[in-house]
Parts: structure tokens; sequence; C-alpha cells
């Protein structure tokens, strides 16, 4: 088992196209298309960002490969994205993974770390100061 963060760095984020930023910003989830029964707009916000999507909390009931449309409440900006994944439930919100259909790093407004960027391990940044 890999000792690595995949959240903010480390070995096991090399398989990632993209850094992963733990990031609480404000969106609109809402369906793209659809049937009128089941469709939503739901406000809530992301776990986690990368230049290709997100982890977000999401109340509403969504299928893998669901289309949806993200916005930044931020700047009003839109992506078109699909569901990638569907992950656990708490207090209510599935933790819900979108890729966006183009990839946008500039939809978040952040500057991501550079590919290289791994976090040292704690007992690393201990031993400096014994």
């Amino acid at each position: 088992m890999s000792s690595g963060s995949p959240f903010l760095g480390g070995p096991d984020s090399t398989r990632r196209r993209s850094q992963r930023v733990i990031l609480s910003l404000r969106v609109i989830v809402r369906t793209d298309d659809g049937p009128k029964p089941t469709s939503f707009e739901e406000e809530t916000h992301t776990l986690i960002v990368n230049a290709h999507g997100a982890l977000i909390a999401l109340k509403a009931k969504v299928a893998k490969g669901q289309k949806l449309r993200l916005t930044n409440r931020a700047t009003k900006a839109e992506q078109a994205c699909r569901v990638a994944s569907l992950g656990p439930t708490s207090e209510g919100k599935a933790q819900i993974g979108v890729e966006f259909l183009k990839p946008c790093p500039d939809f978040w407004q952040i500057s991501f770390p550079p590919e290289d960027w791994v976090v040292p391990e704690p007992s690393s940044v201990n031993s400096d100061n014994d």
C-alpha cells in the first residue's frame, strides 16, 4: 500500500491527468437534458477540484454517465460534464465525481500545483527540526 496522498500529490496521484486540490466552492448542478420528471437544479459545493472536473456533494440522485451542467457561483461560468463516479453518502448527500466534457482548468479560477509537486511526508518535515 502506498503512503502517498492522492489528494495532495504523491505516488498515487501520478496516474491522474491533473493535480487535485481540496477546495470547497459553491456550485449549481442541474440536469443537462433528459425527461422532466428526473430533472433537477441543486446548489451545493465541491470537495475536490482538478482541471478535468470535481468531486461534489449532491443530494439529487444521478446515474454514472449522466450529463449535467455545472455553474461556478463565483464567476457564473458554466461547464458541461458527466457523472464519472458515484461515492459514499454522508448527511444525505453522495460524493459524486464529475468530469468536464472538455478540460477547463480555468473554470475554478485557481492555480494548480505543478505536475511534479509532492507534499513532504510528516516524518521528513519533522526530522529537519530535531
